[in-house]
């Protein structure tokens, strides 16, 4: 049963990193939202971290890369160093996690430094699951204040993107996939710990086969004391 909590764990954390690569990769973060004058131009739009792409009526999607790092607002240049530190991050935890399974041959006989990979891969996994859950709902936020804005012009507003969304779910099977690992490690140790508990406990009560007993005898004074 522990062993495949392992691997469903690292199904789940393969799934994460898909996820950040999508997120990061696709330009739906921010969507045109068809409200007012948008209705009646029919345009739409689309901002990524990297790209912003851009339909009108008849006319093919057509994407551009952005001119300057600086030109974006705080919250995607934030997104974009957030998603890259998270991409990183899962890919590490799986490396990680891969040699502290029980059935992977990488430090095969030390169990203690299985236990101590397992317990790095789960706290790597929730924070990759952070990483990506700061910039997802920071843009989130942004969308929503400016939609319900007055003093933001229609053609401003955006509204939530199907990368948002993406992330969210994406955050929670990194977070899953870290408590599986934690819960995983403490039981690990949970279980070390009465073993050698047992085994010290057995190695008190079985003697020696090179000891040598002797038994007690009564001293000569003793025996002198008795005689007087």
């Amino acid at each position: 049963m522990r062993a495949k909590l392992e691997v469903l764990a690292l199904v789940l954390g393969s799934v994460g990193l898909m996820g950040t690569v999508a997120i990061a990769a696709l330009p739906t973060w921010r969507v045109s939202a068809f409200i007012g004058a948008n209705l009646i131009v029919m345009e739409e739009l689309w901002e990524g971290l990297w790209m912003t792409c851009y339909r009108q009526i008849d006319v093919n999607m057509q994407c551009k890369a952005y001119d300057s790092l600086l030109a974006l607002p705080p919250e995607l240049r934030a997104a974009r160093a957030l998603t890259c530190v998270s991409i990183a991050l899962v890919v590490v935890s799986l490396l990680v996690t891969g040699c502290g399974t029980q059935k992977s041959i990488c430090c095969s006989d030390d169990v203690r430094m299985k236990n101590v990979a397992l317990a790095l891969g789960g706290s790597l996994f929730l924070l990759s699951s952070l990483a990506t859950l700061i910039p997802v709902s920071w843009v989130a936020h942004t969308v929503v204040r400016n939609f319900y804005n007055p003093a933001v012009v229609d053609a401003q507003k955006r509204e939530l993107g199907d990368a948002l969304f993406i992330g969210w779910a994406t955050s929670a099977l990194l977070l899953i996939t870290g408590v599986i690992l934690l819960f995983q490690y403490s039981k690990r140790t949970s279980k070390e710990q009465v073993f050698t508990g047992e085994h010290l406990m057995t190695e008190k009560d079985v003697k020696k086969e090179d000891s040598i007993y002797l038994p007690r005898t009564a001293s000569s004074f003793h025996k002198i004391q008795e005689y007087v």
